[in-house]
């Protein structure tokens, strides 16, 4: 027999266990009632549900309760019961063992990703809204992730050309009392504490409070911090099938931020460079200037309400206040064969945010001409304002790598190169429609609408920018049901990104007038329920983005034109249950981006092959073992163009993770994680050609959580 998980007797309801973005309080029906009675009580209801490893439906691609074998797109979700068994803390640990998605270095200050070859710092959503700021997201408030690929504009709107990624928050759960504590620490000077509070506040009211603290440690030098946020949920039935949640999240993050090591030159015009080596631990910062450090404060409210019994309408308000800054010293180059040098240079960066964001949808269960219809009508309102500064050193120094000598640098940070406001406003309407033909064909299609306005100053200049954009974003796909454990579908998507970039700062004489980037993307697919709790996924796929900017790889602070890319690929996914001890997640991804026309010039960080595969085993009730392997072959750290620069690649690798897990009691699991198990030497991932992550050595995590 499986481990019985405490947290499976602490989310009450057996296989209602993710807690999802749409958050209602029903009362149970006599069955439920009679299964809930005592401990357990009534729960609350919750749309999006997983069991261990494998999520079952999802409200984030379509806004409707749909099954994801129904969704005509990929879409991988990482579960609670993944995320605590590998123990991940951070958005980067997730994507680890996401198959075509690889983490971006964000310059240390930031999550930053690339899915299907599009790189992004702004595709992230919370419930569904849009959480575009620049900064680490936690995982103690979260239920699962979902990593969804391709365009998805007509659901989210601009960007997503590669695809999103989107936390699903843990939510309240009516007349059950439940809390959970657990703390960890690494091997490398890492721990954290976390609690998770269920309280009912009446027949229909509770409250969910999360909290956690986290000191970070690492292997590199000089590189540590702490974070600490704090959530409120609380859920009220307002009356028959209307209900109210309202959350509050305030964050507070302070670290040393990394840019790892830089390059080596290398001899002979178009030759290839790799990452300095044997630097493992050695931080080309400068201990007491390198720190970043954020404020948020987040509000979210959310309406939800069955007008008839074939009509359901939802509303979601979100308010965010962001105030951030960092202050980066970085390798501005690549180590020098004739002295072993390197140049450093440095700056500081201050943005402040505010984001208020609406977002109203009406589902609408019909039937026409004798078909089954599920008809979404929605619209989103948002309005942001942005400031941003940044100074850098009034001068560059260099040092030798292997005796750095820091003195050689020139500070404050007195020389202004960026001072910029601007606000956003965009409002969206879209329609779709999912239609079921038959019992064997499923149509699902949708158009959305999207006005963009942005308008600004660039203080340093008295340049007055704007630029007004309106795009229709469509979506069709087509499902075919041969049997009922398979789906094959195929699927068109299109979607956008206005010149303003993801951070709004960007906008120039010459960018204002050029049209947005857009992306398409063409899929074909196949899902299969191998049996129940276990499920494999394939796509075949293409993405086109088409009037591209890119950094400039000699000098990443200019952007250039760079054409057309294509990235074509091929992925695989399996998630669940093997057997009833043995549970799985994890999938292959090929992948090849380049320049349309050009296939030399190679888009950055897309790895031509990447493999990923956790495994969890319970040998009894009391004890399990868990054995990951992730493999990623090399990657350009930035678009290479073999007839204009050295460019620098990073090596591929193989990284072996593994975990024990014991049940040492009703009320207490104990669990070791070991990550990079053989010590592999490695490089994680890079921001350019010259900053460039090291991986970390071999290191445990020990981590023991009680229930109450």
């Amino acid at each position: 027999m499986a481990i019985t998980r405490s947290r499976r007797h602490l989310l009450a309801g057996s296989t209602a266990l993710a807690l999802a973005s749409i958050v209602t309080i029903a009362p149970a029906t006599a069955a439920e009632a009679d299964d809930e009675a005592g401990e357990h009580g009534r729960t609350i209801i919750v749309i999006g549900q997983t069991e261990g490893y494998v999520a079952t439906n999802s409200v984030t691609a379509t806004k409707t309760d749909t099954p994801l074998r129904d969704v005509p797109q990929t879409i991988q979700v990482v579960t609670r019961e993944q995320l605590d068994d590998q123990a991940q803390h951070s958005i980067a640990d997730v994507l680890r063992y996401v198959p075509g998605a690889t983490v971006g270095q964000g310059e240390g200050n930031r999550d930053q990703i690339t899915l299907r070859g599009q790189n992004s710092s702004a595709d992230f959503f919370l419930d569904g809204v849009r959480d575009d700021v620049q900064y680490y997201r936690s995982l103690y408030n979260i239920e699962r992730v979902e990593v969804l690929k391709g365009p998805y504009a007509m659901i989210f709107g601009r960007g997503g050309g590669g695809g999103i990624i989107n936390r699903v928050q843990k939510t309240p759960q009516g007349e059950v009392l439940f809390a959970r504590a657990q703390a960890s620490a690494n091997s490398l000077g890492a721990y954290d504490v976390s609690a998770d509070l269920n309280l009912p506040v009446s027949g229909a009211a509770a409250l969910r409070l999360n909290g956690f603290y986290e000191h970070l440690g690492s292997h590199r030098d000089h590189v540590e911090g702490e974070r600490f946020a704090f959530n409120p949920y609380l859920a009220v039935e307002l009356a028959d099938d209307w209900q109210l949640g309202l959350s509050y999240e305030y964050v507070d993050d302070d670290r040393v931020p990394d840019r790892g090591v830089p390059s080596v030159e290398c001899a002979g015009a178009g030759c290839i460079r790799a990452p300095l080596a044997n630097h493992r631990d050695t931080f080309f910062g400068i201990p007491g200037i390198n720190r970043t450090g954020l404020k948020a404060h987040i509000g979210k409210a959310r309406l939800d309400g069955q007008l008839s019994n074939s009509l359901k309408w939802s509303s979601t308000v979100l308010y965010g206040d962001y105030d951030k800054y960092y202050t980066n010293v970085f390798p501005n180059g690549a180590v020098r064969l004739s002295d072993n040098a390197v140049e450093l240079d440095g700056y500081r960066d201050d943005t402040e945010r505010t984001n208020f964001i609406a977002q109203s949808n009406l589902v609408w269960d019909l039937e026409l001409g004798g078909l089954n219809n599920k008809l979404l009508l929605g619209a989103e309102f948002g309005d942001q304002d942005t400031a941003n500064a940044r100074n850098v050193a009034a001068a560059k120094g260099r040092v030798d790598v292997n005796a750095l000598a820091f003195a050689v640098f020139a500070f404050p940070f007195v020389t202004n190169s960026r001072n910029t406001v601007s606000n956003v406003r965009f409002f969206s309407a879209y329609v779709q429609d999912q239609i079921s033909i038959g019992e064997h064909l499923d149509l699902v299609g949708g158009l959305r609408f999207d006005n963009f306005e942005i308008k600004g100053t660039n203080l340093r200049t008295a340049f007055d920018f704007a630029r007004t954009d309106e795009k229709w974003s469509p979506r069709v796909g087509l499902i075919f049901k041969p049997t009922a454990q398979l789906n094959l579908y195929a699927s068109y998507s299109r979607s956008f990104l206005p010149r303003s970039g993801d951070q709004f700062i960007s906008l120039d004489a010459t960018t204002q007038n050029l049209a947005p980037e857009k992306f398409t993307n063409y899929e074909l697919g196949a899902k299969l329920d191998v049996k129940p709790g276990l499920a494999l996924t394939a796509a075949l796929f293409q993405l086109d983005r088409t009037n591209t900017t890119t950094p400039d790889p000699t000098n990443p602070t200019v952007t250039i034109l760079a054409g057309k890319t294509r990235t074509r690929g091929a992925e695989l996914g399996i998630a669940g249950k093997v057997t009833s001890r043995w549970q799985v997640s994890g999938g292959y991804t090929w992948q090849d981006g380049h320049l349309d026309g050009a296939k030399t010039i190679r888009t950055a960080q897309v790895p031509r092959h990447q493999f990923a595969l956790w495994n969890r085993y319970d040998f009894n009730r009391t004890a399990g073992l868990g054995l990951g392997v992730v493999h990623q072959s090399s990657q350009w750290a930035a678009l290479h163009n073999p007839g204009v620069s050295s460019a620098t690649r990073l090596p591929g690798f193989t990284r072996v993770d593994a975990a024990l897990f014991i049940q040492a009691s009703d009320r207490v699991e104990l669990q070791v994680n070991v990550e990079n198990l053989l010590d592999e030497e490695y490089f994680a991932d890079a921001h350019n050609n010259n900053n460039i992550s090291v991986g970390a050595p071999i290191n445990a995590r020990f981590t023991a959580s009680v229930k109450f």
